[in-house]
């Protein structure tokens, strides 16, 4: 039974998160939000949200010393950046192409954990990352048509995994002792601030008012849902399972954020190449995961 409220975590980061690469193209795109103050917007309503709830609940324990509130603080500037370029690479690709792209994270950490030795990686999780990153990559060649401004956007999602990828190692090894709902408080916080920093530097775009109808709903969504509830129980995940368990997360959120294209943006159907993308893909999740589940 331990192991129902960690299926039950997965699956909920997984739906949220594979859906709200949709949400952004719905925030950011005609006659929605500029593209950075939809995101420093969204991470200051979630914020918002999550400071009463701490304070009331008298959450703890906090960050103890000021060296865990500084890696947190880290963390959290990590995660500014990584959202600024996903943000602006989604002005050039897919939801479903730039979701594709976040599976090279698991395959990233992993080296970056063999040569640390920061944790061990456990040669099923890494054969499954392999199988399923074999099966991304069927999902990717049905749609492989990149133009230059495409390509940009690539480099942008790319740099948004290295970022993802920091931060994961970050917030496993420093906030490990913390409440997950307040290092998620203080994280997201600190992700706000950053962006509102980078609108400032930039030079602030026009907010449209009165606010438009699907760009709010969506921005609404990712405030809510994509920041309060799935890193919350993104945090609460990662003092539970390893970050090769955790980066799995990134070989289900292309076949949520494809499917999810299909049936909105209707020249991004499935076709039988991503079918059998797809089942790869769970193959490999299969593998790499079935380690873990036989010692929950």
């Amino acid at each position: 039974m331990r192991a129902v409220p960690i299926v039950l975590a997965y699956v909920t980061c997984a739906l949220v998160w594979g859906t709200t690469w949709f949400a952004i193209r719905v925030c950011t795109g005609p006659g929605g939000y500029p593209t950075v103050e939809s995101a420093a917007i969204r991470f200051a309503i979630a914020t918002a949200v999550l400071v009463p709830i701490v304070l009331v609940q008298r959450l703890g324990p906090w960050p103890r010393g000021r060296r865990v509130w500084a890696w947190i603080v880290v963390a959290g500037l990590l995660d500014a950046v990584g959202y600024a370029l996903v943000y602006l690479g989604e002005d050039r690709v897919a939801g479903g192409l730039a979701a594709v792209l976040f599976a090279t994270q698991p395959l990233m950490l992993a080296g970056v954990l063999t040569v640390t030795r920061l944790e061990p990686v456990r040669r099923s999780e890494l054969v499954g990352a392999v199988v399923a990153l074999v099966g991304v990559a069927v999902l990717f060649a049905d749609r492989w048509q990149v133009s230059a401004q495409q390509g940009v956007g690539l480099v942008m999602i790319l740099g948004s995994v290295a970022a993802s990828a920091a931060y994961s190692l970050i917030l496993k090894r420093q906030a490990a002792g913390v409440h997950p709902l307040v290092t998620t408080v203080i994280f997201l916080a600190v992700t706000a601030i950053g962006l509102g920093l980078a609108v400032l530097v930039r030079g602030a775009h026009p907010i449209p008012w009165p606010p438009p109808r699907a760009p709010t709903i969506a921005l609404l969504y990712l405030a809510i849902m994509g920041s309060v509830v799935a890193f919350a129980t993104w945090l609460w995940l990662l003092q539970r399972l390893s970050l090769m368990a955790m980066s799995s997360l990134s070989f289900v959120l292309p076949i949520i954020a494809l499917i999810v294209d299909a049936i909105w943006e209707r020249h991004h159907g499935l076709g039988p190449r991503s079918y059998a993308g797809i089942a790869v893909v769970l193959v490999g999740l299969a593998v790499g995961l079935s380690g873990k589940a036989r010692r929950l």
